[in-house]
């Protein structure tokens, strides 16, 4: 037991210790980055550094446009799922198991294949340089992996439960709204969280579909840091762990309920 405890705790130092890095390096300035070694600490704590970024290089409205994108994809892909998930696992109707399939394909559809067809789409649309480019592609990619990891959990669900609300004259959409959506709130907290990471580290259709400062994310506005003769090397640092932080906080906020969902959803029948 001893040993399993010294191996976790080795194991924990090595998840933990990459953060507590790149805060230290956020606080450095580039000669420190450059003139003393990647391991040493800040000499001289440069806290200005996140002040800078937040204020002077826009890193304010980027975390603002991330947090909003992210969220309102994250809430359309898991409402979406849910209602696909309960249409077939609830539901009798000719052309179910096809339309779970033409879903499943999705899983296989790479992200870098899509770019021209779906620039081509929204250039049409008049959604190039638009937030909702980018809620809609999110969206779409993230609903096979969603439906998927909700399918688990939707078979292990008595239909007791449901048959009774029928008998008692409950409509479709109560079922649904009052009794199975409730009732998967544990696998819902584990496909948000899948979703929130993926959206919020999103890169591609950011850098594809976006150009103007007021729409970019996070991901994007880094590069403002980066420049042809000079890096900013600290503000870079800063903006990252300003962006890892959302993460962490949901993730410790809905850990338990990740377990609840992946454990319960990992058994069918």
């Amino acid at each position: 037991m001893t040993l399993l405890y010294i191996a976790l705790i080795i194991v924990a130092i090595f998840q933990i210790y990459p953060l507590v890095w790149l805060f230290q390096f956020s606080l450095k300035s580039n000669a420190e980055v450059f003139g003393m070694s990647p391991f040493s600490l800040p000499q001289d704590p440069r806290w200005e550094n996140y002040v800078r970024v937040w204020t002077d290089g826009n890193i304010s409205l980027y975390f603002f446009n991330s947090v909003w994108i992210t969220v309102a994809s994250v809430l359309l892909t898991i409402l979406l799922a849910s209602f696909v998930t309960f249409a077939i696992t609830r539901m009798y109707w000719k052309g179910s198991k096809l339309v779970l399939g033409l879903f499943m394909v999705g899983l296989m559809v790479p992200i870098h294949s899509a770019l021209i067809p779906l620039f081509s789409f929204f250039l049409k649309l008049n959604l190039i340089d638009h937030p909702l480019s980018l809620v809609l592609s999110y969206t779409a990619f993230n609903l096979p992996l969603t439906i998927m990891i909700l399918l688990g959990f939707y078979y292990t669900l008595p239909r007791e439960i449901e048959e009774a609300a029928v008998v008692d004259g409950c409509s479709v959409h109560r079922i649904f709204f009052q009794i199975t959506l409730p009732m998967t709130t544990p696998v819902l907290a584990t496909t948000a969280i899948i979703n929130m990471i993926y959206n919020w580290n999103e890169f591609v259709f950011v850098n594809t579909f976006i150009s103007s400062d007021e729409f970019k994310t996070l991901t994007v506005g880094i590069q403002n840091f980066i420049g042809q003769y000079l890096t900013d090397w600290g503000a870079i640092g800063a903006t990252l762990m300003i962006s890892i932080i959302p993460i962490l906080i949901a993730f410790l906020v809905l850990s338990n309920r990740i377990v609840e969902g992946i454990a319960a959803g990992s058994i069918k029948g």
